[in-house]
């Protein structure tokens, strides 16, 4: 396994990765371990087809759905009472 030195960390980003860390029962090089792994997931051609399959059955479902200015305005009044 290779090795790295990450330098010049900010203080409140080491802080936060350590209490990361420790919330989740893992010392601080696996946390960050973790963070990497997280960060350079790619999608699978797989997850974007089923992605574009829920976005399509979304569009149909709403389709029939026409909004208008006021109405967004109106509803956008009546969520922020």
């Amino acid at each position: 396994m290779a090795t790295i030195t990450i330098k010049n960390i900010p203080d409140d980003i080491y802080t936060k990765i350590k209490l990361q860390a420790k919330a989740n029962h893992r010392s601080l090089n696996s946390e960050i371990i973790s963070i990497f792994e997280h960060a350079v997931q790619k999608r699978t051609p797989e997850d974007v087809k089923a992605i574009l399959e829920r976005a399509r059955k979304v569009r149909e479902l709403t389709a029939h759905y026409v909004i208008n200015d006021e109405e967004l305005t109106r509803w956008k009044k009546e969520g922020r009472k």
